[in-house]
């Protein structure tokens, strides 16, 4: 089996001492897609963000991608293989034009003029925002602004996703064009979000992370239509698995 990601005793604690993830172990195989759910302050963010070598554990082993975080050059090659997508798209859209946010990333690679032409074109593509490319980001919607910040990360050419939060202020039309875009894309996933229908719209697997260990690794319907799991860990059982366990639920009587 290929793993593309091995976490082996992964543990990090914040200046201050909040331990936000501890003995976290799992493999992930190519092409997976695996959501990332829990209560507020489960560690979920802090996972990703250990995924993509922005913080550093003091404890535990990653690879990813082929990369050791804790190795500083190996550090630095992981943006080439793995893109983080943040839960707030203006955090992640700095520049005056969507065409040179999304060229940022292949620029700062060095690459010839004309392929960073190509990584961005065919980015915006991806994301359908090819009529975008020379408006101000921050005039953006917040679904365009998330599209826009996904083509960044995918000029990359990315084999790895990593979204925290990527639902956060879409409306139902924008979340549906997400879920359509991510699931044209052959690369793996780790979707961090309290959106459990989206996460059940795109992955396959779930893990359940609560006070910073992860409680429950499994596939993903299993996993979600476990009440007693998924009460006991802050969660509740998505509305559609509930539908389709009771033709009747929320029938009128």
């Amino acid at each position: 089996m290929s793993w593309i990601l091995e976490v082996q005793g992964l543990s990090y604690t914040w200046p201050g001492g909040f331990s936000a993830l501890e003995d976290v172990t799992f493999q992930v195989t190519t092409g997976e897609s695996v959501a990332v759910v829990g209560p507020n302050g489960a560690g979920k963010t802090t996972l990703l963000l250990c995924l993509a070598g922005v913080v550093l554990p003091q404890r535990g082993q990653i690879r990813i991608a082929g990369f050791d975080p804790r190795d500083s050059a190996q550090r630095q090659q992981i943006p080439r293989k793995v893109g983080l997508v943040f839960s707030d798209s203006d955090d992640q859209l700095i520049h005056w034009t969507v065409y040179d946010d999304v060229a940022f990333g292949p620029l700062n690679l060095g690459l010839p003029e004309a392929e960073v032409r190509r990584r961005v074109q065919r980015a915006l593509q991806a994301v359908g925002l090819e009529h975008a490319a020379f408006r101000v980001p921050f005039h953006l919607s917040s679904g365009e602004k998330k599209r826009a910040a996904l083509a960044g990360v995918l000029a990359m050419e990315p084999e790895i996703l990593l979204l925290d939060e990527p639902t956060l202020h879409l409306d139902p039309r924008a979340r549906r064009e997400l879920i359509r875009i991510l699931n044209r894309l052959d690369v793996t996933k780790l979707i961090a979000s309290h959106d459990l229908e989206f996460n059940l719209a795109i992955c396959q697997r779930a893990f359940v992370l609560d006070q910073g260990r992860l409680v429950a690794d499994g596939p993903i319907r299993k996993l979600f239509a476990n009440a007693s799991l998924m009460e006991a860990h802050g969660l509740e059982v998505p509305l559609s698995l509930v539908q389709s366990r009771d033709p009747l639920a929320g029938s009128a009587s």
